[in-house]
């Protein structure tokens, strides 16, 4: 079989001693290897720190039968109903049944609490792997039917020296101060650094461009914008994201959230400002154009400030 050509893909960790960061979650995970059983979990954590590379560690350890749900994709209660009920209550003649349910976060209210009532009805044969950005997208029963486990990141050194030995075995020649630049950009994120790695790889030599040096620096340049807004701040904050060259836009509000006290004048504009991120990133869920959300949130905090 051919092997992956995608650096995420063929680097993803197999075992888990290849697992990056989370000693003690390792052990945690570990126990289970040992004991072939686990127990319904909730892995939750941002984007890329390896929530589903655990799920699949765990499920190439045990002897089981397992099913794969990306739930963005397949969001509904006709999915719990078909696909997790189905599979839940066939035979099988492994002693027992792991599915993973990846971006739980994005199932209905509805699919979750539907979920809810499989997971005790099959507990004595099928165990659940949900994964999730946000725990509090999902509700309170289910996360008191499963082990929460926070997956946080590994630091940058271990992130920077992970990334280094795939550039190695790949014969990729690299500037450190490139590669310093790359995590610094989309740290924890390692699965956008990697693919970033990839992308600007020219004739074995990591290439940085233009585009990730400006795009590194485009929060500072926004805060600026609002530390001194005048009638141009929002023709400024649109060109700025468009030069940025985003294509998440997650942690924009983030960003505006942790630097109130800087471009706000009393607690009366962040109370305000707070309410409105609130509802933009809600509304970011569906919304197919991301940046035009942004810029509607960014248009509101300069009225408030203004």
């Amino acid at each position: 079989m051919k092997e992956n050509s995608l650096f995420v893909e063929k680097y993803r960790s197999k075992v888990l001693s290849e697992y990056v960061g989370n000693k003690q979650l390792k052990q945690i995970v570990l126990q289970y290897i040992k004991n072939k059983d686990i127990q319904n979990l909730l892995l939750y954590g941002t984007p890329g720190t390896g929530k589903t590379t655990l799920a699949k560690i765990i499920i190439n350890h045990i002897d089981c039968d397992s099913l794969y749900i990306n739930a963005s994709d397949e969001r509904g209660i006709d999915t719990i109903r078909d696909k997790v009920q189905g599979f839940a209550s066939s035979a099988s003649f492994k002693p027992l049944k792991i599915i993973i349910l990846d971006e739980a976060d994005f199932l209905t209210i509805q699919a979750q609490a539907s979920l809810r009532n499989i997971i005790e009805t099959y507990s004595r044969t099928t165990r659940f792997i949900l994964t999730c950005n946000y725990l509090e997208r999902i509700i309170d029963p289910l996360q008191s039917r499963c082990q929460v486990l926070k997956i946080t990141p590994p630091s940058k050194k271990e992130v920077a020296q992970h990334i280094s030995d795939i550039l190695y075995k790949e014969y990729i020649n690299y500037e450190v101060s490139d590669l310093v630049l790359v995590v610094n950009k989309h740290y924890p994120d390692i699965r956008k650094i990697l693919n970033t790695c990839q992308v600007n790889n020219v004739d074995g030599k990591l290439v940085i461009d233009d585009l990730i040096l400006t795009s590194s620096n485009y929060t500072d340049t926004i805060l600026k914008e609002l530390k001194s807004v005048n009638k141009n701040s929002f023709k400024n904050i649109r060109q700025i994201l468009a030069d940025s060259n985003l294509d998440d836009f997650e942690e924009i509000y983030r960003f505006l959230y942790d630097n109130l006290d800087e471009y706000t004048k009393d607690d009366v504009q962040q109370a305000m400002i707070i309410i409105e991120i609130e509802n933009y990133m809600y509304h970011a869920n569906f919304r197919v154009d991301k940046e035009i959300n942004v810029m509607a949130l960014i248009s509101k905090i300069l009225q408030t400030i203004q």
